[in-house]
């Protein structure tokens, strides 16, 4: 099957990005050693936004004549495109949102590559190193600067959820929106689009003109979740890890919708960070929400919580139940007390600098089958130590379902095997057994099957 493709050739808006001869050489680079695949792929993810496609592998093959190339002219460069999707056009004219978001992809790769993962003055092997390398990432992309005051919510949730819950989820960003709220996801579809459709209304009521709607994501997931042209500030990250610790250190509060794999993982990793310590007196608000029909859901969600890492992680969120409003009021209330937090401790407000972030929460997990198989999964541990391993479980198989990397060692070597402790592995079974059932997986869930096994 043909799909429909166009060529054209772009210029940054405004002032022209300038690189240097070195750097379009890296870029054009189609070697093992040059970032001309990377640039390729995240490029065409993002132009293929609103599709129905959360498949890496199977964008790749369905527009394997895609190029994209860097032209430098006197003032700056421009990007060359060819056999492009044609859904990122109208009339003929490339969507604003995604032209802006692929000149973000040229930014953040270049500027990852330069300055951060071969900068000898970063230690990428430290916790500190690690998160001045999100501060850094952050602040290149202008990020920092638009983060005045404390108002920035992180929406989590899946992109294969039912109508009824992408329709809660647009309710209660505009909602979120009304009371001046920005708002942060992931940036693709289904629970990270929603948020912000819904806060652009919101903002648009209340004549606030600069609402921020900050798209975070990584080269691996970026093609099973396209960002959303709504995004005014695309971010790209090197990997998972430091993607998630960046929505930590930026966001003053989280809400959850129902979601998958890739969802638990998030929920996983901040009540992780939530249970150590360090962080014990940290205010951070932790809203979990959906609309009547996920109120089971959520129940399950709080059960394999209970019966893996204990009350005390229960603690440290509410379930809220088909009512937007009071989840627009719990967050604003909860961002004041982070205020108030920060003002005490005279931290900055657009980044967390004195939340505690473990090393294993940081340190980058390969989602390889020997990995996954050696994972610690038992009781025996600190219940905040337990959550950074299970948190790797669903990230393999986030990879296993989605990313072009894990569904290919999934072909070649068989399904993932995950080991532990029958109190820590049965709740993890019913929990994904339940995300299968549901369809959360992946869109097309009536042909999903699972790419891991329970030892």
């Amino acid at each position: 099957m043909r799909y429909e493709v166009m060529d054209t050739i772009i210029e940054p808006y405004g002032r022209l990005e300038v690189l240097s001869k070195l750097e379009v050489v890296q870029l054009l680079n189609n070697s093992s050693g040059g970032l001309y695949q990377l640039f390729r792929s995240c490029s065409l993810a993002v132009l293929n936004c609103d599709a129905d496609l959360d498949d890496g592998r199977l964008l790749l093959e369905r527009y394997r004549d895609f190029e994209i190339h860097v032209r430098q002219v006197e003032r700056g460069i421009k990007l060359e495109l060819l056999n492009a999707p044609a859904g990122a056009f109208v009339d003929g004219q490339m969507i604003r949102g995604i032209h802006e978001h692929l000149f973000s992809v040229l930014r953040d790769i270049v500027f990852t590559h330069d300055e951060v993962n071969h900068n000898p003055n970063i230690d990428l092997e430290s916790s500190g190193g690690i998160t001045n390398a999100v501060f850094y990432i952050l602040r290149n992309a202008k990020v920092l600067d638009l983060i005045r005051e404390p108002r920035m919510v992180v929406c989590w949730g899946g992109h294969a959820i039912s109508r009824n819950e992408y329709d809660y989820s647009k309710q209660v960003g505009y909602e979120m929106g009304l009371r001046g709220l920005d708002i942060c996801t992931g940036c693709g579809p289904g629970a990270m689009k929603g948020p912000m459709k819904g806060a652009t209304i919101g903002h648009a009521k209340q004549r606030n003109h600069n609402g921020l709607y900050l798209g975070i994501t990584e080269p691996g997931i970026i093609a099973a979740e396209a960002p959303n042209p709504i995004v005014n500030n695309l971010t790209i990250f090197p990997d998972i890890e430091k993607r998630l610790e960046a929505f930590v250190r930026a966001g003053h509060g989280v809400v959850v919708f129902a979601g998958g794999v890739g969802t638990a993982e998030e929920i996983l990793y901040l009540l992780g960070i939530l249970l150590h310590p360090d962080n014990s007196e940290m205010p951070f608000p932790l809203v979990m929400t959906g609309p009547e029909s996920a109120r089971a859901y959520f129940a399950q969600i709080d059960d394999f919580i209970g019966k893996t890492l204990g009350v005390e992680a229960q603690q440290k969120y509410q379930v809220i139940i088909n009512d937007p409003v009071l989840v627009a009021q719990r967050m604003r209330a909860g961002v004041k007390q982070v205020k108030e937090h920060r003002k005490q401790l005279g931290d900055a407000y657009y980044f967390n600098w004195s939340l505690t972030i473990a090393h294993a929460f940081q340190q980058p997990f390969a989602p390889v089958h020997e990995n996954v198989r050696n994972l610690a999964l038992h009781k025996n541990q600190q219940p905040w130590l337990l959550a950074a391993n299970l948190r790797r479980v669903f990230s393999a198989l986030v990879a296993g379902n989605v990313k072009d990397e894990g569904i290919r060692a999934i072909e070649e070597y068989g399904d993932f095997e995950i080991h532990g402790d029958a109190e820590v592995m049965e709740p993890v079974d019913a929990l994904l057994t339940a995300f299968v059932a549901q369809g959360r997986m992946k869109m097309s869930a009536e042909s999903y099957r699972p790419c891991y096994r329970i030892v």
